[in-house]
């Protein structure tokens, strides 16, 4: 079936979790938390290294729907149930729909750290990939470093299929990094 004609719904829920993609106005709010949570970000991540402002942010969290649209990647933003505060964002990367597979990618607003959002929230999106884009591989890839990344997938039930040693410079581009993939399968 052709991607753009496949139905995923914009809305997941979980126990504390709403999941949904971005919609018009949420620039703010992520903005915000990127900047509450810039110093650990950036350890691992290329965005929060570059300064962006929260128009920056509007438009490409709107670039991001777009995306969804043409099925080119979901991005998916976490709102605790309760209370409505953002708690971070993940999604479903690198699609392939003709295997079909991709990667899960995550972020924490710091505020929110060790609460176990993000495994749930991994839980919930790999169900999704599993059912609704019917995923044969999800993956996790990581720097090997980042023990806190390593262990949302090791909660959430993926198995370690390697490291990749000098895979990819490290955020900063001071030394190579290795990768760690992370993966669960279909049969």
């Amino acid at each position: 079936m052709n991607p753009l004609l496949q139905h995923l719904p914009e809305e997941i829920y979980t126990d504390r979790l709403r999941i949904r993609v971005p919609q018009k106005g949420d620039g703010d709010t992520v903005y915000a938390s990127i900047q509450r949570s810039k110093e650990e970000l950036k350890k691992w991540l290329p965005f929060a290294m570059k300064e962006q402002t929260a128009a920056e942010v509007e438009q490409n969290l709107r670039e991001a729907y777009a995306k969804f649209l043409l099925r080119q990647d979901i991005r998916l933003l976490l709102f605790e149930k309760s209370s409505g505060e953002f708690v971070g964002s993940s999604g479903l990367h690198q699609l392939d729909w003709d295997v079909p597979k991709c990667e899960i990618g995550y972020w924490i607003d710091s505020h929110k750290s060790g609460y176990g959002f993000v495994t749930e929230a991994v839980e919930a999106i790999t169900a999704y990939a599993f059912t609704h884009i019917q995923a044969k591989r999800v993956c996790i890839r990581c720097d090997s470093a980042n023990q806190n990344s390593r262990a949302v997938a090791v909660r959430a039930g993926f198995q370690l299929e390697g490291i990749l040693k000098n895979d990819e410079w490290s955020v900063d581009k001071t030394m190579l990094t290795d990768t760690a993939i992370y993966a669960k399968t279909v049969e």
